[in-house]
């Protein structure tokens, strides 16, 4: 569709319009990336009054609104406005504009514009009242069925504060078939409320304009350019959808010789020459000094950039820059933090203006600025920027003992020990202790065993009490890392003594030293013990009145909870624990809150709920992962149990090599998490059929983690020994070593009841049920299920899912006959539905079983071997077996025709 239409009655002053530029609509550029979704958008606001696409330059502003009028609807006509700086005289501008609607409606406002041809500059006008009179003859010649748009492009190069004014009346009085669509960086000062709250305004904005991954993929591809994933992914982060900037990056290119990539950065080049020319250059000179004052800042508000440029008028600066599109990105909903684009930065930084000031001073000022308002990371950034180590360190020692013990988010911590001189690390007993720990917590123990003896420089202390508080601190540092090596007498020796010794005000060492024992207590199976220590821990957090030591009690009292089997009652404490930590800071990260959602994710899987629990994993795993704690290792050896239930081995297998991965880059000890791995490694290969590796590495653990001078099990796993157990056991069966297994359950069954280890109890019990059943024991098995049942009690279903996948009808009869009781209940109800199809029509076809039955049924509801997997807690290999055996029985080779047989035979409805 062209700019004008083909109207006879316009036919007169075809040659005119060619004539005037400012009336041609210019063609799309070369290499143009359509925007379908944008076009689509717009269209939908055809029916309104105005369509406003408002954004920096070079985000593509024009190119659109050419797109959008080539693929107007066949009816609609357009009239492209191309405006200048001239246009921003009120009276030249309508002159030009009521020029261009006489082109389609020949004769509109001969004497309006006589009138306005008239006029002396000089002398006032009255636009309004001048436009009032167009508009009543404007809307006697347009026709609906004809509608017009009338593009306004580049706006913001003729607005003014009249013609502004004019605009608004315009839209105020718009008359039916005549739609605006304006094009600015500069958003129009109009009162657009009344107009939104009656859906007619679209607009469009930067966020929309920014080409997408692929879109910015298919400009580049359209140019030819040969790009490494490495090098596309870079150039598409730092363009932020940028579109000017790609093709400017894409000139340089091809002006490189030998076929050399430029460099994608602000600074550089033809996108150094249009920013400052664009953009920089057409400011005020106080805005220009703003821009280089704050530009060394990743993200800024107008109190912080007050007080780095010491003066009180930035809040009205920035109101400035996002009405003049200034690339300037939000950063929150209120619209009180901000940050420039990725390259528009680049050139502020390396290009400071003359008479600047040094970013020192500015860093400095903002550490000063950060440090009032409470925030100490961002603080010490700013002062390591600044080039200030040793005020980084005095703010360090503002750490206190509770946000570094309570947050436990080390990787904070770590990142400015990178920054800070080893001679400011040995300085105070304060810094060696806060550091130390953050040691101790990353599982750095050499490093944290390094700098904690340092501490005997600082003895003998000034006076006998300091003295006391020193040695406690170092014995409770020592205990938490004598329980990473996996040394545990010394651990619970030395923890024990720092509890004795430590002032009260040592809350935080005072909670690790607790946890630590209580840790040390399940691996023992001392269970009642470690509840004695998690009450408390608990206590203490709450005298104190520290909801992340609380929420840290509330932990280890799940984790206590979920061995002896309480499951529901774990799920309280964990969302107790996640409840207490809703009133801190939400955008802060917080180990804690990263160990409760993980924890909750286990307790998901024991109450068989899969996806909501990968769903907790995966945030956990994420939030443990910024604050680099090791309880990441949780979620990635429960995600790697949950694939490899359902048949997801390779993905199971992925998990595991992450965790391992991570581990080598955080320079974790191996004793930490090798066995936890490996372990998790021989659960997935003995379903797959591997025994002769699982066994290998299965011995291999026994050797370490059995007899009299076993090892102690890792902190994450205190139980590993015991599900050790359960493998062997379970290498056992498949190896058809029948009795060995059955003795080994039964032994193992008996030592965790000893403990009230109910949940490992629980499983070794339905281990013994299955073996019962398939040496037809019947009636053992009926004993052993009413002993589970009542096991149960807590809450824990994840023991029965042999049962519920291989016996289905066996455990559905028993269930309806035992006296009822919650598990009981719970697991009818993950049971499906019907009972077993003995037979058929005429013995056409062999029995389905329940679970064949069920399965069939999601078949003919549409469902996929996947989604029948998750919806069934069963593998996909079991689900494709299950399908086999149905096509099979039913004398079929095709999932279609298997429903249609069961629909013939009344097996379905």
């Amino acid at each position: 569709m062209t700019e004008l239409s083909s109207n006879p009655r316009s036919a007169a002053f075809a040659t005119d319009s060619a004539a005037d530029g400012r009336f041609f609509r210019p063609p799309l550029p070369d290499g143009h990336v359509p925007r379908p979704a944008l076009c689509e958008r717009l269209n939908g606001g055809l029916s309104g009054r105005l369509l406003l696409v408002c954004a920096p330059a070079g985000f593509g502003k024009s190119s659109l609104a050419g797109e959008f009028c080539q693929q107007l609807p066949a009816e609609w006509r357009s009239l492209w406005f191309g405006l200048s700086r001239r246009d921003s005289d009120p009276g030249r501008f309508l002159e030009r504009l009521l020029t261009g609607l006489r082109r389609y409606l020949p004769g509109l406002g001969e004497e309006a514009l006589g009138v306005l041809r008239m006029r002396q500059r000089h002398q006032p006008f009255a636009f309004e009242e001048w436009l009032d009179g167009l508009l009543d003859e404007l809307a006697g010649s347009l026709d609906a069925a004809q509608p017009l748009l009338l593009v306004l492009d580049d706006y913001h190069l003729a607005q003014g504060a009249v013609l502004d004014r004019c605009l608004q009346f315009l839209l105020n009085h718009l008359p039916p078939g005549l739609l605006l669509l304006v094009t600015s960086r500069q958003r129009p000062d109009w009162h657009l409320a009344r107009l939104r709250l009656s859906k007619q305004l679209l607009e469009l904005d930067e966020q929309d304009l920014r080409l997408t991954h692929e879109e910015s993929a298919t400009l580049l591809a359209s140019q030819g350019t040969a790009l490494s994933n490495a090098d596309l992914q870079t150039l598409l982060q730092r363009s932020e959808g940028w579109v000017a900037g790609l093709r400017l990056w894409l000139l340089a290119a091809a002006d490189e010789p030998d076929g050399r990539l430029p460099s994608f950065h602000g600074s550089d080049g033809l996108i150094r020459d249009y920013l400052l020319e664009e953009v920089i250059e057409r400011q005020s000179a106080d805005v220009q000094a703003f821009l280089y004052d704050t530009a060394c800042l990743d993200r800024f508000c107008a109190e912080l950039c007050d007080a780095v440029r010491d003066s009180h008028d930035s809040a009205a600066i920035l109101r400035h820059l996002q009405a003049n599109q200034v690339f300037l990105v939000p950063l929150d909903e209120q619209g009180r933090w901000f940050r420039y684009h990725h390259l528009f930065s680049d050139l502020l930084r390396a290009r400071p203006q003359e008479g600047s000031q040094p970013a020192a001073r500015l860093h400095l000022r903002a550490c000063r600025w950060y440090s009032a308002q409470g925030w100490l990371d961002e603080a010490i950034d700013q002062a390591l920027r600044a080039g200030q180590p040793d005020v980084a360190a005095n703010l360090v020692q503002n750490l206190s003992e509770v946000q570094l013990l309570g947050e436990q988010n080390v990787a904070m911590l770590l990142r400015w020990k990178m920054d800070l001189p080893e001679s400011l690390l040995g300085s105070s007993p304060r810094l060696i202790v806060l550091y130390a720990w953050a040691l101790a917590l990353a599982c750095q123990l050499d490093a944290a065993e390094e700098l904690a003896r340092q501490l005997t420089r600082f003895l003998p202390a000034p006076s006998a009490r300091a003295q006391r508080s020193m040695l406690a601190q170092w014995l409770a540092l020592s205990g938490v890392i004598a329980r990473g090596r996996g040394d545990s007498a010394t651990a619970e020796a030395y923890c024990s003594e720092a509890l004795a010794s430590l002032p009260r005000e040592r809350t935080g060492q005072r909670q690790m030293c607790l946890s630590t024992l209580a840790n040390l207590a399940v691996v023992k199976g001392d269970l009642w013990r470690a509840r004695g220590l998690n009450r408390e821990a608990l206590e203490l957090a709450r005298r104190v009145g520290n909801p992340l030591f609380e929420a840290l009690a509330h932990y280890d009292r799940a984790r206590v909870l979920q061995a002896r089997g309480e499951v529901l009652r774990a799920l309280d404490e964990v969302q107790q624990g996640l409840a207490r930590l809703h009133g801190l800071p939400a955008q802060r990260l917080y180990a804690v809150r990263a160990r409760l959602t993980l924890y909750e994710g286990l307790l998901l899987i024991q109450r068989l709920q899969p996806e909501a629990a990968r769903i907790k994993l995966l945030a956990g795993i994420a939030e443990a992962r910024a604050c680099r704690d090791l309880s990441l290792l949780i979620g990635y050896y429960l995600l790697a149990g949950l694939d490899g239930r359902f048949g997801r081995y390779a993905e199971a297998f992925a998990h595991l090599a992450e965790a391992e991965r991570l581990m080598h880059i955080w320079d974790v000890p191996p004793i930490y998490y090798l066995a936890m791995l490996t372990l998790a490694k021989c659960e997935l290969w003995l379903p797959q059929g591997q025994l002769e590796q699982a066994g290998l590495w299965l011995t291999r653990l026994a050797e370490t983690y059995s007899g009299e001078e076993a090892a102690s099990a890792p902190e994450f796993h205190p139980q590993l020994p015991l599900h050790l157990e359960l493998q062997l056991a379970a290498l056992e069966r498949a190896q058809e070593q029948w009795p060995q297994a059955e003795r080994r359950l039964r032994a193992l069954s008996l030592r965790v009841h000893s403990t009230g280890g109910q949940t490992l109890g629980l499983t070794a019990q339905v281990e013994l049920i299955r073996h019962c059943l398939r040496h037809r024991q019947d009636r053992e098995a009926r004993q052993l299920l009413l002993q589970c049942l009542e096991g149960a009690i807590g809450g824990a279903l994840l023991p029965f899912h042999a049962l519920l996948v291989e016996h289905p009808q066996w455990l559905r009869e028993q269930l309806q006959a035992a006296p009822r009781c919650a598990a009981g209940e719970a697991l009818l109800a993950l049971l499906p539905e019907g009972e077993v199809v003995e037979e058929v029509v005429s013995g056409t076809a062999e029995a389905l079983s329940a679970r064949e039955l069920a399965v069939l049924e999601l078949i003919a509801q549409g469902c996929s071997n996947q989604e029948i997997s998750d919806r069934l807690f069963i593998s996909l290999h079991t689900v494709k077996t299950h399908a086999r055996h149905i096509n099979s029985k039913l004398g079929v080779e095709r999932r279609t025709q298997a429903v249609a047989r069961a629909k013939a035979l009344g097996l379905l409805r």
